[in-house]
């Protein structure tokens, strides 16, 4: 696929579902990988077995995105041990579901913290430790406002992810002239833990695979190779 052997890529909430798929897909192309995860070390711990498997370097970060100290530290960890990163994907992401009159400020809070939030404040550390020819990949969704693709009970997810598509533009231009590249990918539905608690009702998900043309939903590998594309040199422009 693509070449990016020796290049040394952070995933965040890299132990299960799409932040898996890609820290797995990276060590397939060549990659070492830093996995974060928040909570579940023992998930984290199976990618990286994956990963070193693969014949790749890896250690696991434990870190919350959305707090500023704890994303500190990570990066402090990651300078330790490689001294640079070339690449950061910003996948750490949560979904809490409720009507847009029910949605509490506490919930609104976490997940704008942690979606939004969390990606600028680890893009922000990262490249402290970046050069010229680094990339930036930021996790959005094809439910981010812009696409009509929009469900319902989850106004708070949408603005999040919304907001990173914003941020990305941003982010892109500001970093070009540093030789830093920013792209964001836009999942429609992956099969992972997060979305299994609605596909499990099989009106909800017939109404999901409606709108797919290919009528099936996508796997994290298939964005993990998107994610491999953008990382490599062959996305420099």
């Amino acid at each position: 696929m693509f070449d990016i052997t020796g290049k040394k890529p952070l995933v965040t909430g890299g132990s299960r579902g799409i932040g898996r798929g890609i820290a797995v897909c990276l060590a397939k192309q060549g990659a070492e990988v830093a996995v974060n995860y928040r909570s579940n070390a023992e998930e984290a711990e199976r990618v990286v077995r994956e990963v070193r498997d693969l014949g790749r370097e890896t250690f696991m970060v434990q870190a919350d995105v959305s707090k500023k100290e704890e994303v500190i530290r990570m990066f402090g960890e990651i300078r330790d041990h490689w001294g640079k990163l070339d690449i950061l994907v910003n996948n750490a992401g949560i979904l809490r579901m409720a009507s847009f009159e029910e949605i509490k400020e506490e919930d609104w809070d976490a997940v704008l913290d942690t979606n939004l939030k969390g990606q600028y404040l680890c893009a922000q550390e990262a490249i402290k430790l970046m050069g010229s020819g680094s990339k930036i990949i930021n996790i959005s969704s094809i439910a981010s406002g812009g696409v009509g693709m929009g469900s319902s009970h989850i106004t708070h997810y949408v603005a999040s992810k919304g907001g990173v598509v914003a941020l990305t533009e941003g982010m892109a231009v500001d970093l070009a002239p540093k030789g830093i590249n920013v792209n964001v990918i836009a999942p429609g539905l992956i099969e992972t833990d997060m979305t299994q608690s609605f596909l499990a009702d099989e009106k909800v998900k017939a109404g999901f695979l409606a709108k797919i043309p290919k009528g099936r939903a996508g796997k994290p590998e298939d964005i993990g190779a998107a994610a491999a594309f953008l990382a490599s040199n062959e996305a420099d422009y």
